[in-house]
């Protein structure tokens, strides 16, 4: 008799199964036995309970909500393909339910998981108040409707993304499937014990990273680069027997896009890492875009790529995305709560819940406390909180911001000044978040008639950004919010913008005599069509340049703001003698990260306030400044930690 052979993972795959089929009659017992549950599957974060039934549980949530509650997970609830209408007859159904103002563009029909996606220009009428439109859809066809916005400015970059998941969505339910899996793993240990490591970001800024680390999890929020160098000090310290293999991390937290925490996310996937990346939606469309971009630099000035395009795909294939509110289990003994940040759009504070009410730990990424022209200010309010990890990039006794009203006077007679000599004006601005708030300050003015209505020029990625931007206003600050969806006055689309789209409408606009403003890329001038312009009409006095973000150590944007007169580049192997001899202003106030009293504020406010605060994402001096007078003002205790130290809480 031949025996038995044992496989690695037989075990885990039988007692997979033996978890599933427990669930399905413990779901099958709470519903009586009166709805027909054909099937259990465990995707990503959520549990998919598939019913011949499905048009029960869409007149009477209530059956849903008990299931949730019994299980204690999210629950999505699906038509048995067997019982879907075919895709013609339902989008012809659907087409009739959904009001003709919604705007409906396209549909997608996923038989695998019998989700339907409907595109459409106004979201909200396609979901209906309380999602009635939503609930008669999935009453008339079966299918489940998920309804994605269609940007008012076509984004090459969302469409991409989309169309790339409908390509992969086979693969994609696998991966859930295994992320399923690891989530619901048994439990094999009773105590448990939580702490962080700084693997990046400590005591600088830059190559932001931290492990999140319990007896049963891994976690690592954020996998940034240091955008300031190209040496040994790019990367953080993935090597650490804490982090190896990637194979043993469970899951990725990106608190937002910017390459700072984002950048090294696809590397990840080059050496070993096959888990999933949680963030918020515009996070993984504007990462996508800066990570696609940053590959683009590297091979341009021909330095080694820290990874391919393949593995851009690959995060993107893995992401999760989570609304602002929304929690879910990340791994067996920790749930995530994204929350607004106020820094760029999407950009997030994540609460970890551990274990059974054990532990609670807010780690901020970069955050502003304060509204803005863009987002309402970070939030300060958790169920429960014992520690934060708080950014001090400006945490220095003396960062002190001026007000945004003070940064939009300023910027106004800069614009008026320059134009009443009949001058250019040359903003350098990162793509994503401040030239949004510029765009917004500018479009107030002109409407105002506070400047004269001159073309606005978008040169560099601010278009693509932008147009990101307006595909998600439920991201952006109430004000703005309403303006968009409920006023159906949007400020990005205003005719003042115009997009430089070639070489050739760049030289047109420099060597137009006619006054103007551009924005462009890149904000620190280490690049970028900025660049052409400002080789064009620096010794001209008539014209005018103002920084309205950060000027780093070393960068040409910070040579130009001390003052200097006369600049040397290189172009096409020669050197380039530029005199300065346009106004350079700085126009300070469009931070989007909080100052010193801001950050003060945020930490007074926590609610409840937490017993530990641990300091990040700012120079030596400013972390240990802050964390004096949190610990001298507010009486909690501060760590500043270094990179590769540790900290356990319990």
């Amino acid at each position: 008799m031949r025996s038995k052979t044992f496989r690695p993972g037989q075990a885990v795959k039988v007692e997979h199964e033996d978890l599933l089929a427990k669930l399905k009659k413990s779901i099958s017992e709470q519903l009586k036995g009166t709805i027909d549950i054909t099937r259990v599957e465990f995707e990503g974060p959520i549990i998919v309970v598939y019913t011949r039934d499905a048009k029960i549980f869409a007149k009477d949530n209530q059956h849903a909500r008990n299931i949730a509650h019994m299980v204690r997970r999210r629950v999505e609830i699906r038509a048995d393909p067997s019982i879907l209408d075919p895709p013609d007859r339902a989008k012809t159904a659907i087409l009739k339910i959904i009001p003709n103002s919604a705007e409906v563009g396209n549909m997608y029909f996923d038989s695998t998981t019998g989700k339907v996606t409907i595109e459409a220009a106004m979201p909200g009428l396609a979901i209906g108040k309380n999602g009635t439109v939503l609930n008669a859809i999935r009453r008339k066809v079966g299918w489940v409707p998920e309804v994605v916005r269609i940007s008012p400015i076509p984004s090459k970059t969302i469409d991409n993304i989309r169309e790339y998941l409908r390509d992969v969505r086979d693969e994609r339910i696998e991966i859930l499937k295994k992320i399923g899996k690891m989530i619901n793993r048994p439990s094999i240990r009773q105590d448990n014990w939580v702490r962080t490591i700084a693997l990046g970001g400590y005591r600088e800024v830059g190559r932001s990273c931290t492990l999140l680390n319990t007896r049963e999890s891994k976690i690592l929020v954020d996998v940034g680069m240091n955008n300031s160098t190209t040496g040994p000090d790019v990367s953080p310290y993935l090597y650490l027997s804490e982090v190896q293999p990637l194979s043993t991390i469970d899951a990725v937290v990106v608190t937002h896009a910017h390459l700072d925490h984002s950048g090294l996310v696809p590397a990840l996937f080059m050496y070993g890492y096959d888990g999933p990346i949680y963030c918020t939606a515009p996070t993984r469309d504007l990462m996508s875009l800066l990570q696609v971009d940053s590959l683009k630099v590297f091979n341009a000035e021909g330095i080694k790529p820290l990874y391919r395009s393949e593995d851009i795909r690959g995060s993107i294939k893995h992401c999760i995305t989570l609304d602002y509110g929304e929690t879910v289990d990340v791994s067996p003994d920790i749930k995530l709560t994204l929350h607004n940040a106020g820094h760029i759009l999407g950009s997030a504070i994540a609460h970890f819940h551990i274990g059974d009410g054990l532990y609670n730990i807010a780690i901020t990424g970069d955050t502003k406390y304060e509204k803005t022209w863009l987002f309402d200010p970070a939030q300060t309010n958790f169920p429960r909180l014992e520690a934060a990890l708080v950014e001090a990039t400006y945490g220095g006794g003396n960062d002190i911001q001026p007000s945004r009203d003070g940064a939009r006077e300023n910027l106004k007679e800069i614009i008026n000044t320059t134009i009443d000599r009949k001058g250019h004006i040359l903003i350098p601005v990162f793509a994503v978040g401040r030239s949004q708030e510029v765009m917004l300050v500018l479009e107030r003015l002109v409407r105002q008639n506070e400047i004269p209505e001159v073309p606005v020029y978008l040169d560099g990625m601010i278009w693509e950004a932008t147009a990101i931007h307006t595909a998600y206003p439920e991201f952006l600050n109430r004000d703005l919010r309403e303006a968009i969806l409920k006023r159906n006055r949007n400020p990005f689309l205003s005719p003042i913008f115009k997009r430089v789209d070639s070489n050739e409408m760049r030289e047109g606009i420099i060597n137009d005599p006619a006054s103007c403003i551009v924005l462009a890329t890149s904000g620190m001038m280490n690049g970028g069509p900025v660049m052409e312009y400002f080789k064009n009409w620096a010794d001209d006095p008539k014209n005018s340049m103002s920084f309205v973000g950060y000027q780093a150590e070393g960068t040409l944007g910070r040579r130009i703001q001390r003052g200097a007169d006369e600049i040397s580049l290189m172009e096409r192997d020669k050197h380039l003698n530029i005199k300065i001899r346009m106004d350079v202003e700085t126009t300070e106030g469009f931070s989007g990260h909080s100052d010193r009293k801001q950050l003060m504020r945020f930490v007074s406010n926590l609610n409840p306030r937490p017993s530990r605060i641990l300091m990040f994402h700012g120079d030596e001096k400013k972390c240990i400044e802050l964390g004096n007078a949190i610990n001298r003002q507010l009486k909690i205790e501060v760590n500043v930690l270094h990179n590769l130290e540790g900290i356990r809480y319990r």
